[in-house]
């Protein structure tokens, strides 16, 4: 279990391999200069409900994973975060779909 840190203030837990996922999209987003959107559903514990926050590239961001071993990240569920995140929605979790091609993440 990882932890996304937004701006010193809100932290959320995600398995290492979704932050990995989360993590390549985002700094992709934010290497090129762009804002967006960034949603999920937050946990039981603290009601069910969602959260919303507005990523840019000068934003604090701290990806805090708990595993030592580095994911192996599935091209296609880059691919389809990535989809989410351009579009006016903005990023949100969606289905890891199958990928025979999986390559080591650098992440």
């Amino acid at each position: 279990m990882g932890k996304f840190i937004y701006e010193d203030s809100i932290k959320v837990d995600f398995e290492d391999r979704t932050l990995a996922h989360l993590q390549q999209v985002i700094g992709n987003k934010l290497r090129r200069g762009e804002s967006f959107h960034f949603t999920w559903r937050d946990d039981k514990s603290i009601g069910e409900g969602r959260t919303s926050v507005w990523l840019h590239p000068h934003a604090s961001l701290v990806f805090k994973y708990y595993g030592s071993r580095q994911s192996r990240i599935n091209r296609a569920w880059s691919e389809a975060l990535m989809y989410a995140a351009n579009s006016p929605a903005g990023l949100h979790l969606v289905p890891e779909p199958a990928d025979p091609g999986e390559v080591e993440s650098a992440v």
